[in-house]
């Protein structure tokens, strides 16, 4: 569905992922594990696992923020040190070697600081050979989404999907060349995206937060799944 933001379409992350799982329903109870990338997109997963009754784990991407507009990014990185770069932006900004070395550097320090909280003493969910469902909850530039896809392609998942709450074309687009299929509730027309506008709460999430979610998941697996509306059947 394309939507011009005129109105929010979800009241937060949490819902969003409610409406996200809806898109997905073919994926129930077929075995398929979903990674959430924090912090945003671990609560929009969640709601998306428990209701496919899938494995339910994180893929850590993060954006390499420009020096003088951290808001803004020149490409991200992954926790197993896949990285993906904008090099045009990187022309066109002027950043130097340095400079582009030392901004990667702080995000891997970054990971690895959240790579010990979010997993501690446990190994990431096996993806060989199994559909992955990556969540986010929202695509941007996409960098983030896409050094996720490249590194999980290095653990031979049988298909990758891409999904979304909401999105700009152009990033939807990018991402549909390197995802197996993506999968959004909206896709953003307007000429200037933003992400705030499609949800009525939108605040930063967390450490804890996603550490909540990830609880979350472990107690309700063996718990009553998210009810899904039941498809209507074409009537001839």
């Amino acid at each position: 569905m394309h939507h011009d933001a005129t109105r929010p379409i979800f009241e937060n992350r949490y819902d969003a992922g409610r409406k996200l799982a809806e898109k997905l329903s073919e994926y129930a109870g077929k075995s398929a594990v979903v990674l959430g990338i924090p912090n945003g997109g671990v609560a929009v997963a969640l709601g998306v696992a428990l209701a496919l009754d899938a494995d339910f784990d994180i893929v850590i991407s993060r954006k390499i923020p420009l020096p003088q507009s951290p808001e803004g990014g020149f490409g991200s990185i992954t926790d197993d040190g896949t990285i993906i770069l904008n090099e045009e932006l990187i022309r066109k900004t002027g950043l130097t070697l340095q400079q582009v070395n030392e901004q990667i550097n702080r995000v891997k320090s970054n990971i690895s600081h959240r790579s010990s909280l979010y997993y501690e003493d446990r190994p990431p969910v096996v993806v060989a050979g199994r559909t992955v469902i990556i969540v986010d909850d929202v695509l941007a530039t996409g960098y983030t989404m896409q050094a996720a896809i490249e590194s999980l392609r290095h653990h031979k998942p049988k298909r990758i999907i891409a999904a979304v709450p909401v999105g700009p074309a152009h990033a939807v687009k990018d991402i549909q060349k390197v995802a197996d299929r993506v999968v959004t509730c909206v896709i953003g027309n307007q000429s200037v995206f933003y992400v705030a506008d499609y949800y009525r709460h939108w605040y930063d999430i967390t450490d804890s937060e996603v550490l909540s979610c990830l609880k979350e998941w472990k107690i309700r697996r063996n718990g009553d799944r998210i009810q899904l509306p039941e498809r209507k059947r074409r009537t001839t």
